[in-house]
Parts: structure tokens; C-alpha cells; sequence
């Protein structure tokens, strides 16, 4: 490990220790709103609008992993996605 490495190290050391710094102050009042969403609870409707953001993202990067053409895939992905999505929402809405 040479000079070099070692100050790689170093600088990765402290962008960590300063990006977990500013996470521990300014992390907990930022999830407090967040999680203040789902205090009354969620309805299937509220669920469904979240699960589609979910699937779709996940189909996204599904889209990115698998390497082929979306052509060849997409009959594949239309049912995924309509199983994804009905599973999410009716989770979402049963958890929340």
C-alpha cells in the first residue's frame, strides 16, 4: 500500500465520517416528518400511488440488470409488473 493509497483511504475515511456527522444532526427532524406521513394510516388509494412509483422503479432497474433488449422482455415485464403492483399495494395498504 503506497503513499497514494493511503491517502485515498484517508479522504474516503473523512467524507464518511463527515457525511455520518451530517446525517446524525440533520437526519433525525428530516425522518420525523417523513414518518409523520403515516401516522393516520394508508388507504388502498394512498398504497396504490406508492406501490406504482415502487414497481416502477424497480422495473427499472430489473430493465438495467438483465443486459437483453427491452423488446424480448417486455411480455414478461407487463405481467411482473401487474403482479408487483397488486402485491405492493394491497402490502402497503395492510402494513401502513
Amino acid at each position: 500500500m503506497g503513499k497514494d493509497d493511503l491517502k485515498l483511504a484517508l479522504l474516503i475515511v473523512g467524507v464518511m465520517s463527515v457525511s455520518l456527522l451530517v446525517i446524525a444532526v440533520f437526519g433525525p427532524p428530516f425522518f420525523e416528518s417523513f414518518l409523520a406521513a403515516f401516522e393516520s394510516g394508508l388507504g388502498i388509494k394512498d398504497a396504490a400511488i406508492w406501490s406504482f412509483f415502487l414497481v416502477v422503479g424497480l422495473f427499472i432497474v430489473f430493465a438495467i440488470v438483465a443486459g437483453d433488449s427491452l423488446i424480448g422482455e417486455l411480455q414478461f415485464m407487463i405481467g411482473g409488473f401487474l403482479l408487483f403492483y397488486v402485491f405492493f399495494t394491497l402490502m402497503i395498504a395492510w402494513v401502513f
